[in-house]
């Protein structure tokens, strides 16, 4: 997960990158299975962005993928970064994006694109950004980790410098605190999961940014460290959003879409089987979890 590539853009880097998203949804590399970018029409063709490392949007995108082609759609998937994906779904390069967290991670992006999208409303309503420990580190509070900045190195290992995960944490949560003494080290969701996994495996101390939904709480002894003073946020809500083209096109499916919801405990089953055990094949992952759940799926459309 989430996230989790990726959080936050700068606003100008956002739209240059922009520019190339028509040259990019045309893709054959293996990350897309294009057939052509945004429809804005009704001829049964969906393009989806999908941000990339953020491990509920692989998931949940994936899932309306395998919906939709079962209802005899088309429908490409592309993996970007947020930037491009919020800019692609504004300029009509893209129809569905399913990763649009607010108020907080996504404010700059919605700010600059709100009016250039429709909103489908809220799909989970209790995403949150965090700060996490291994749970036989001995912090159980942000605050707790000032003074403890030799046990760890003196380093918060975080995800892509570019996330709003990254931005609240350097900008709002370290200087409350007074983490002073601290380097939030940045590289992307991958490397700080594998940074988790062998500080775990050694039983050393680290300390991640992380956020709900993740299925790292489900994989690893884990904990999220209280944020007595807010400074990360309160619980977020994710919305899926469109392009006004393909909205005004295609009734059917953003009715749908606008009705989809998902629970914690359904969100967190559908993670394990697509990003744990198939991990290498999103799709296969899907159409396992699927098998179990045809009745949940079923309603979807």
């Amino acid at each position: 997960m989430r996230k989790r590539t990726f959080r936050f853009a700068a606003a100008a880097a956002a739209g240059a990158l922009a520019l190339g998203l028509l040259a990019a949804c045309g893709s054959d590399d293996d990350d897309s299975d294009s057939s052509g970018g945004g429809s804005g029409s009704s001829d049964k063709s969906v393009a989806i962005p999908i941000a990339a490392g953020w491990d509920e949007d692989i998931a949940i995108s994936y899932l309306w993928k395998h919906v939709l082609e079962e209802d005899g759609y088309d429908v490409s998937v592309e993996t970007l970064d947020i930037g491009p994906a919020f800019a692609g779904v504004a300029g009509g390069d893209f129809d569905l994006f399913f990763d649009t967290w607010l108020p907080t991670t996504h404010a700059d992006y919605w700010k600059q694109y709100k009016d250039q999208v429709e909103d489908l409303g809220v799909w989970y309503d209790q995403a949150t950004l965090n700060i996490a420990v291994p749970d036989y580190v001995d912090a159980e509070t942000i605050g707790d980790l000032k003074g403890m900045e030799d046990e760890f190195g003196g380093v918060i290992t975080g995800i892509d410098p570019g996330a709003g995960l990254t931005r609240v944490t350097k900008d709002d949560a370290m200087p409350e605190y007074g983490l002073d003494d601290y380097t939030l080290k940045t590289s992307s969701t991958a490397a700080m999961l594998a940074a988790l996994q062998k500080a775990i495996d050694a039983k050393d101390p680290i300390v991640v940014t992380l956020w709900h939904p993740h299925w790292a709480y489900s994989a690893f002894p884990i904990k999220d460290l209280e944020d007595p003073e807010g400074a990360m946020g309160g619980a977020e809500k994710i919305h899926s959003i469109a392009s006004q083209d393909f909205a005004d096109s295609n009734s059917e499916v953003t009715d749908a879409v606008s009705d989809f919801k998902m629970d914690d405990e359904t969100l967190a089953d559908l993670e394990k089987v697509v990003l744990q055990e198939h991990k290498d094949d999103p799709e296969a992952g899907v159409e396992a979890w699927v098998k179990d759940n045809q009745d949940f799926v079923d309603d979807m459309l």
